[in-house]
């Protein structure tokens, strides 16, 4: 039976600013294991400020110093706000997407329905946001053309799209559910996305294991 965990992404993955016990995937594999779900604690391939090609390039780098089974069961996908950030084009983030979904996909055996994708927090409503002076409306309107070109594609291929994003922009805001810089979610946020990824995680697994 299939046990792995595979979490890819950015800061939100790899949880800035938070312990390793409140990032999400690992509160998330906490979950499935109090539901009877067996599995590992994830390994984490995710770094602050990682936009969609760094990361690719991070996968290659791990898979070097440590190779990357093709046999886990559940991948998570979680990656573009600093693709956002810098300015850089939704047409660029779609290309280099699709493979980083592909590559997603490879790792959890060639069985899209393992792999969960994330979408990207508004970042604009939380303090840092509105101290910087960045235009929030405008944030807001290019992640939601983001998020809805990650859905697009990973249901297209068969994965699960968890859409994060309304939770976030409704509390996110909140002191409680924030880091120390006012920029990076709490632990107590990323325990929401956990408990909303907990049934598409479920399922992932399921599949799996009904598969073979």
């Amino acid at each position: 039976m299939r046990r792995g965990f595979l979490a890819l992404g950015d800061s939100y993955t790899i949880g800035e600013g938070v312990p390793e016990a409140g990032r999400w995937p690992v509160q998330l594999a906490g979950l499935l294991r109090e539901r009877g779900v067996a599995i590992d604690p994830p390994r984490i391939i995710a770094t602050t400020g990682w936009t969609t090609d760094e990361l690719d390039a991070g996968i290659d780098a791990a898979n070097a110093a440590d190779p990357i089974p093709t046999d886990h069961a559940l991948v998570s996908l979680l990656i573009g706000v600093n693709n956002q950030y810098r300015g850089r084009s939704l047409a660029e983030y779609e290309v280099q997407l699709a493979a980083l979904l592909e590559r997603a996909i490879d790792f959890a055996g060639g069985e899209p329905e393992r792999v969960i994708v994330l979408a990207i927090p508004d970042w604009g409503v939380t303090p840092f946001a509105i101290q910087s002076g960045r235009d929030r409306a405008h944030i807001a309107a290019q992640l939601n053309a983001f998020n809805l070109a990650a859905q697009r594609m990973a249901e297209a291929r068969g994965a699960c799209f968890v859409d994060t994003a309304p939770v976030t922009r409704e509390r996110g805001a909140e002191v409680a559910m924030l880091a120390d810089d006012g920029l990076h979610p709490s632990a107590a946020l990323y325990a929401l996305w956990a408990a909303q990824s907990l049934t598409p995680a479920i399922h992932a697994v399921s599949a799996g294991v009904t598969s073979r």
